[in-house]
Order: C-alpha cells, then structure tokens, then sequence
C-alpha cells in the first residue's frame, strides 16, 4: 500500500468536496426552482464531464492553465507558482470533474420540496434565507448525502484528468488511482490488488449510502 498516494487522495476528496458542495447547492437550488432560456444548455453543461473523456477534459484543462494560458499566467503572478502539476491544480480539475456528481442529486432534491411549503413558511413570517435554512436545506439532505459521497468516492478513483493536470509527482500529485497504474506497469501485483480493494471497499460504501438514503427518501414521500 503506498500510503502517501492514499493519504493524497483522502485529502484531496476531502477538499474536492468541502469546497465543491457549497457552490452545488447554489446552482441546484437555482437550476430547481427558476425557469430561464438555456436551462437545458446549462444542465448539459454540468453533465458534460459524465461523457466527456478524462484525457479530452485534462487536455482543455491543461491548455487552459498552462503557463501560456491567461488563466495560468493570472494564477502564476498572483500566488508566485504553476496551478497546472501541483496539489491545487488537482483540486481545480476534480471541482471540475465533480460537478455534475454534486449538483444533479442536489438538483433532485430541491426539485422534490413541495413549493407550497416554502409559500406557507413566507406567509408566517420567515425570510427566504431562512427559509432555506431550516425547510428546504433540511428536506433536501438525503441530496446533500448523496452529493458528498458521490464527490468523495469519484474524487478517489479518478485518473485521467488528475494524471493530465498534476502528473505522477510523489507525494504531491501522485493520487492512489495513479500509484494502482504505476504498481501494474512495474508489475508488482499483490500492491495494486490491495489498494484496488481499498478503493473498491470505499466505492461499495459509498454507492450504499446513496441507494440508502433514496430508499429512506422515497419512503418518507410515499
């Protein structure tokens, strides 16, 4: 087990999800509730890393925060070094790649609170923050579960774009999805069979809270 590389990767789908779910809440709550021309252009947007190839999403990441690009440039003069093969680019990319594992179950669970709900917490008095604060925030977390546990695990088991954008540097972008594929070329296979099963441990239990907690919302609308 090459405990860097997981510890890497625990830290970033950490941080991947800590960051991205905040930002998914917003745009599902809005993509839920508002009707706007281009709302389908939008939600296929974010659906897009879902059939898009990790290396065709690293390539545009790459050629977008490159030291050549603007973005990379801004981003170099601003914190005195590269985003592009560093811990930080692995964040940008998985936000990134993680966006529609984040939103759409957010997305769905917003869309299931009763609108009459809300209208009545406005008659009585409550403002829209706080009525997302404790009517629709809290209707919604089977959502907000199953947004961080998807993020989470994706974030864990991605490789291409996070083989694109951070390479394979130990102990800064060598995540445990890239240590698997180095341990197969050097062919030390009893190392990838242990963390495959690490990884496939963790995706199992993650895919588990999901179904369960889809269940346990189906029931409670029924």
């Amino acid at each position: 087990m090459d405990w860097t590389a997981f510890r890497l990767s625990l830290e970033l789908a950490f941080w991947t999800t800590a960051l991205l779910l905040p930002l998914a809440i917003a745009i599902a709550r809005g993509l839920a509730w508002r009707r706007f021309p281009g709302k389908g252009f939008v939600e296929a947007l974010i659906a897009l890393p879902l059939v898009l190839p990790p290396t065709v999403l690293g390539y545009y990441m790459l050629a977008a925060a490159g030291r050549a690009a603007p973005l990379g440039q801004a981003y170099e003069a601003a914190f005195g070094g590269p985003l592009v093969f560093t811990f930080e680019g692995l964040v940008a990319a998985s936000l990134l790649v993680n966006l529609p594992f984040a939103v759409q179950p957010l997305q769905r669970a917003f869309e299931a609170v009763p609108e009459q709900l809300r209208e009545a917490a406005w008659c009585s008095g409550l403002s829209r923050l706080a009525t997302f604060a404790r009517i629709e925030l809290p209707l919604a977390w089977p959502g907000l579960a199953s947004a961080a546990a998807l993020t989470f695990a994706h974030t864990l088991g991605e490789f291409g774009v996070v083989l694109m954008v951070g390479g394979s540097i130990p102990g800064e972008t060598r995540t445990i999805s890239i240590a698997i594929y180095d341990r197969v070329q050097a062919f030390a296979m009893n190392d990838a069979a242990i963390m495959s099963a690490a990884l496939l441990a963790l995706s199992f239990v993650a895919v588990g809270v999901v179904y369960g907690l889809g269940q346990r919302g189906l029931v409670r609308r029924r």
